[in-house]
C-alpha cells in the first residue's frame, strides 16, 4: 500500500533575493499609494488627486445661465368652491354660462376671483382713515380704474361703490358680450365664434379673446376686421367656390349658344 504524505505549503527562501525585501512590503507600499519609490509626484493615472485634491487644485467651472424664451405667471387666476354639489350655486353657475355663452365654469370663477380681489382692496383701504394717503392714492386709482372699464359710472366715486359690484357687472363688459349687443352676432355663441376666428378687432388690433374687458374709450371702435369677409375682405371658401362654379356655368352657356347659331 502507499503512504500518503502529508501536504505542506511549499515555503520559499528570500534570502537570496536581489531587493532584500518581501512581496508582503511591496503589497503594502502599493496600497498605500507608493509605487516602490519615495517619489510621490510619479502619478501616472491621476489617482491620487482624487484623495489628496484641495479646493484651490479645482478648475474653476464656468456656469452658463439657461436661456429662457418667456416667463410664466403661476399665480392663481381661479378658486373653485368649497361645497362642490350645493344645488343653489349650480343652478345660479348654470344660469350665467349659458346667457353669457362662457365655456366652462373656469371661465366663471375666473371672473369671481377678480372680483373677490377688488372687493378686498376696497374693503381693506375703508378701514383706513379718509385722510389717509395711502387710501386717497390707491382709492382714486381704484376708482379710476373701475370708471375706465365701465364697471362704475363716474358719478359713483367712492368705494362703497366697489363693495356693490357684481359677476354681471364684468360679464357685461366682456368683448363677446358687447359684439353679441352691438348686432354684429346672431346670437352669443355666434359672437363667440367670430371673435375666435379673428373677425373682430377693437380699433387697429384684431383681438381672439372673448373674455377680452373692453374700455369705454375703445368700446365705438369695435367692428369687423379688414381681413375678414365680413367686413369687406376676401370672400369665404365656400363664397369663392360658389363664384367659381356659377362663372363655370356661364361660361358653358356661353359656349353652347354659339354652337347653336
Amino acid at each position: 500500500m502507499l503512504d500518503f504524505l502529508p501536504l505542506t505549503p511549499p515555503t520559499t527562501d528570500y534570502s537570496d533575493s536581489d531587493e532584500g525585501e518581501q512581496p508582503v512590503e511591496e503589497d503594502r507600499e502599493l496600497l498605500e499609494g507608493g509605487s516602490g519609490d519615495d517619489d510621490d509626484d510619479d502619478d501616472d493615472y491621476g489617482l491620487l488627486s482624487l484623495f489628496s485634491a484641495s479646493d484651490e487644485d479645482e478648475p474653476t467651472r464656468v456656469r452658463k445661465m439657461v436661456n429662457v424664451s418667456f416667463y410664466r405667471n403661476y399665480g392663481k387666476t381661479f378658486k373653485k368652491p368649497r361645497r362642490p354639489y350645493e344645488k343653489e350655486r349650480l343652478d345660479a353657475e348654470l344660469k350665467l354660462v349659458g346667457e353669457y355663452g362662457l365655456r366652462c365654469k373656469r371661465e366663471l370663477w375666473r371672473v369671481q376671483y377678480a372680483l373677490s380681489r377688488i372687493r378686498n382692496n376696497a374693503r381693506n383701504l375703508l378701514t383706513l382713515d379718509e385722510k389717509n394717503s395711502r387710501r386717497i392714492f390707491e382709492g382714486d386709482a381704484l376708482l379710476r380704474r373701475m370708471n375706465r372699464y365701465g364697471l362704475l359710472d363716474e358719478s359713483q366715486n367712492k368705494l362703497d361703490y366697489v363693495l356693490a359690484l357684481t359677476v354681471e357687472n364684468f360679464l357685461e363688459r366682456r368683448l363677446q358680450t358687447l359684439v353679441f349687443k352691438a348686432g354684429m352676432a346672431k346670437s352669443i355663441h355666434h359672437a363667440r365664434v367670430l371673435i375666435r376666428q379673428r373677425h373682430i378687432r377693437v380699433g387697429r388690433q384684431v383681438v381672439n379673446i372673448p373674455s377680452f374687458m373692453v374700455k369705454v374709450d375703445s368700446q365705438k371702435h369695435i367692428d369687423f376686421s379688414l381681413t375678414s369677409p365680413f367686413g369687406g375682405g376676401r370672400p369665404g371658401r365656400l363664397k369663392r367656390r360658389n363664384q367659381k362654379s356659377a362663372a363655370k356655368k356661364a361660361a358653358g352657356g356661353d359656349g353652347e349658344e354659339e354652337d347653336e347659331e
